[in-house]
């Protein structure tokens, strides 16, 4: 494909020159190989005479900010406001991508908002927020941006936060994760045959980069699963998903089961059925997951924290907002003390549900 290269490209890391002159981009599995002016798949990576580019550095498609339990992360500073941000591009092509209008290639030629690491970091800040989220976007295909802002935020203060499939090379992994605090991470299926119908990608580097999240590194990891009729909700799909995490993560590791609604290219699905995505949380839970939660439903039971131990509920949620706390200072629970994985300050944040877009201009 040889679209012009956007004039504020970005050296990239993580990629080679091949003996007949072309280059290899080695941060996804993908393994794209370009010749001079050409694109990845995510058509944010390019070729030039100098190597491997990032054609969206310092430009995104928009800042907002979000409940943090919106990314959807549960168990990491409940209740706070965090600012997130996306560009454009993607590294999977999911029939069902539910931010489309900001993943697909066309979008590059629109990214408006520019901002320096620093600038967002800054603008964290005076806004109030307890960290910055990589999202709407997969952040693994601006890893470079991603890397600078997450440190420009821990300069400050901030805690960083990726949203992604975890579809990365474990050569990049390392360099991308070593700079974010919390990550959800799309578990998409438990089936090959759906990604690679579906999604464009595999299974296993997923398996393996949230196997690595877990047992090598501090993040702190939460999983989504979209529930879509006919595709992944059968009880034997729920069943070998929610075990493998159990036995291959652990159990402390909390499940976000999602409804679909019909988007993109799969207007034909029909939309979850809140009884088919209780029926997965409850497989999940019996499978010996502590922490199930239902979303993109009104659900005050799925959505909230309760004890593994004792079954106190210490956290209520009505949709993205606190109804309920009942934790000590230290994380634990109220009742019986036993200690809730994750990351919470001694008092939880008052946010509420409140999407609150803002500009960012440099």
């Amino acid at each position: 494909m040889n679209n012009a290269i956007h004039g504020s490209s970005h050296p990239a890391r993580h990629w080679h020159h091949l003996d007949d002159g072309r280059v290899q981009c080695n941060v996804c599995p993908r393994l794209c190989v370009l010749r001079e002016g050409q694109r990845g798949l995510c058509f944010v990576r390019a070729a030039t005479t100098a190597g491997v580019v990032l054609t969206t550095y310092g430009r995104s498609s928009g800042f907002c900010i979000d409940p943090i339990e919106k990314k959807p992360l549960n168990h990491f500073l409940p209740g706070t406001p965090v600012l997130s941000f996306g560009t454009a591009g993607c590294n999977l092509t999911c029939t069902f991508c539910q931010n489309w209008d900001v993943t697909r290639a066309s979008t590059v030629d629109r990214l408006n908002d520019s901002a320096s690491p620093e600038a967002i970091a800054e603008a964290a800040v005076q806004l109030g927020c307890r960290s910055v989220a990589f999202t709407y976007n997969d952040p693994v295909v601006f890893l470079e941006y991603a890397t600078d802002v997450a440190q420009a935020c821990h300069e400050r203060g901030l805690k960083t936060v990726a949203v992604t499939a975890g579809y990365i090379n474990a050569v990049a992994r390392n360099d991308f994760f070593t700079e974010i605090d919390a990550a959800n991470v799309d578990l998409k299926a438990f089936s090959d045959d759906f990604y690679r119908r579906l999604c464009g990608g595999r299974l296993e580097p997923v398996k393996e980069t949230l196997r690595w999240l877990v047992h090598d590194t501090p993040t702190w990891v939460e999983i989504t699963t979209l529930v879509i009729p006919g595709e992944n909700d059968s009880p034997a799909e729920i069943e070998a998903l929610s075990s493998w995490i159990a036995n291959a993560l652990g159990p402390d590791v909390p499940l976000h089961l999602s409804a679909f609604h019909p988007d993109w290219k799969m207007r034909d699905h029909l939309a979850t059925d809140p009884a088919v995505l209780a029926r997965a949380r409850r497989i999940a839970l019996a499978n010996g997951l502590n922490h199930v939660y239902t979303g993109n439903v009104h659900d005050v039971e799925g959505a909230s924290t309760c004890c593994a131990i004792c079954g106190a509920r210490l956290i209520e949620r009505d949709w993205y907002r606190l109804t309920g706390w009942a934790l000590t200072a230290s994380g634990g629970c109220c009742a019986c003390g036993t200690r809730l994985a994750g990351l919470f300050e001694p008092r939880p944040g008052d946010w509420g549900s409140r999407r609150q877009p803002v500009r960012l201009g440099e």
